[in-house]
């Protein structure tokens, strides 16, 4: 019942009148009437009112909740102290349990700078005002992830049209790998979402993989670095496992600033980003990342998008509305069945 009042509540803000809000400008693209993109890349404008900009004193960063969000706040600590380091400034990790609560937490100011999971990126910079920077990356080029299909290597399953009338999970309906390019990519490899088999949404990546692991699923859509990931740190056996399909390269998680941080403040905190190398146990958990590699939404996340409208999905207000609810509705389901 809290999860889908918390749905409710965020919902209930996103409709509201934007009359107090909203900037007068030449354009805005798809963002929100609180922001302007009189450039055309994309992303929310930096505010011009002097007033509207903010130098915080203490730095919040958060990291996406595809999985335990403790995990990655340990794992991020060398770099969060680095960034107080080099800011000067106290940095605090601030742990989400939903891509809903991480946009929510931009939007309404709270939270500076973060990690987004791919396709709730496009949420964060149209409903959030987030600009993404950076992905996880190497000297020469950014770290990507495939959408794959796993199914048990025992199964009979070798292909995706072998999984029709079967089980089959997405994760959470705002997810790009988990929920949007299936919905997208599918019907041309001859399976069709809610046609051919019935959606179950599991609430996250690794809860996918570990259903299919313990027979509560037939197959799984997830990303290729969740994956292989769990494999790494053993929470899974990567030969117990079949990959019966992969699509084209996505970019793996975003980095993004709030739009109305104060540009030489901002200028020097990206700096602090590209200018870090990450420790052993960082390239450990990133599969061999060694940095924050620079990027811009308008060029990188092209794919993400085409992806989205080939599916019907739009990244407004609605549409986060109707897909906040539908995720807290799955993690309620997904942790009511972990009860069980």
């Amino acid at each position: 019942m809290q999860a889908i009042i918390r749905a409710a509540a965020i919902a209930a803000a996103l409709t509201l009148p934007f009359a107090a809000v909203a900037q007068e400008c030449k354009s805005r693209g798809d963002l929100d009437p609180m922001y302007c993109d009189e450039n055309a890349d994309l992303v929310a404008d930096t505010p011009k009112d002097p007033k509207k900009l903010k130098t915080p004193n203490t730095i919040v960063f958060t990291y996406t909740p595809v999985e335990d969000p403790a995990v990655y706040e340990k794992v991020f600590k060398p770099f969060t102290d680095h960034l107080a380091q080099c800011m000067g400034k106290k940095v605090v990790f601030y742990q989400v349990q939903s891509n809903a609560a991480e946009i929510e937490a931009m939007r309404s100011g709270r939270l500076h700078v973060g990690g987004f999971s791919t396709g709730p990126t496009a949420f964060a910079v149209n409903i959030a005002g987030a600009v993404p920077f950076a992905i996880k990356g190497y000297e020469k080029d950014f770290q990507g992830y495939n959408l794959i299909v796993i199914v048990k290597k025992s199964s009979p399953f070798q292909k995706l049209t072998d999984l029709k009338g079967k089980k089959l999970a997405h994760t959470s309906p705002s997810s790009n790998s988990g929920h949007m390019a299936p919905m997208a990519l599918f019907p041309k490899e001859g399976l069709t979402p809610e046609k051919d088999y019935k959606i179950v949404f599991s609430g996250k990546h690794d809860q996918s993989v570990l259903g299919v692991n313990s027979g509560d699923y037939d197959a799984a859509a997830v990303a290729s670095d969740v994956f292989h990931r769990m494999a790494t740190r053993g929470q899974v056996k990567e030969d117990d496992f079949r990959v019966i399909y992969r699509s084209a390269k996505f970019p793996t998680s975003s980095f993004a600033y709030a739009h109305d941080l104060e540009p030489a403040f901002r200028d020097r905190m990206l700096k602090c980003f590209y200018d870090y190398r990450y420790t052993d146990e960082m390239k450990k958990a990133f599969d061999g990342a060694d940095r924050f590699y620079p990027i811009n939404f308008k060029e990188h996340w092209a794919v993400v998008r085409q992806v989205a409208e080939g599916g019907g999905e739009k990244f407004n207000s609605e549409a986060y509305a109707k897909e906040s609810k539908r995720e807290e509705e799955a993690r309620k389901k997904a942790a009511e069945a972990k009860k069980k």
